[in-house]
């Protein structure tokens, strides 16, 4: 699962639109155009993928038109976070965003987006049958380099935004 696809699957589940998503990037600090918005949740296919393009790039599957990279990505978070919670003012911006952390860094950034509990999102994931104890949530939402950090697997994003997306698109 790369950016691109956890951003389409988070506009889904909170049923963002266009403009929004432009406001939120700004927010993070972040510009971008709806077309370029655009461009970054439209999958290629492989026959509309350039010459650029290897042989290897036509069966790879989620290539997207314009791939996020992880700073624009951590900025879209953010900048959720300050459009759902506000902006405070002796914030300092610091980056930490890998591939690695992309799922826990995700997740700890909904939840304090969204204001959600550990027991919201415990419930959450147990709609979609996924079953974890507290503890193991908690080792989840850990600062990486912590001695009971473990990484979020991208199962457990994909059950966790479709449990989202169930509670806000149903409202």
């Amino acid at each position: 699962m790369n950016h691109n696809d956890r951003l389409t699957r988070l506009r889904y589940a909170l049923n963002i639109k266009d403009e929004d998503m432009v406001e939120i990037f700004a927010l993070g600090g972040h510009s971008v155009t709806p077309e370029e918005i655009r461009a970054m949740l439209k999958k290629q296919t492989p026959d509309t993928l350039d010459e650029t393009s290897t042989e290897e790039d036509k069966y790879k599957e989620n290539v997207y038109e314009l791939t996020l990279e992880n700073e624009a990505f951590e900025r879209f978070l953010n900048g959720l976070i300050t459009s759902q919670r506000g902006s405070k003012d002796d914030q300092k911006l610091v980056l930490e965003l890998t591939e690695k952390n992309a799922n826990n860094l995700m997740l700890k950034k909904i939840k304090i987006a969204l204001s959600l509990t550990s027991d919201d999102l415990l419930d959450m994931l147990e709609d979609e049958g996924v079953f974890l104890s507290k503890s193991e949530l908690s080792a989840v939402l850990r600062r990486e380099g912590h001695r009971n950090y473990k990484v979020c697997g991208d199962r457990y994003i994909r059950n966790f935004l479709k449990a989202l997306a169930k509670q806000y698109r149903n409202q």
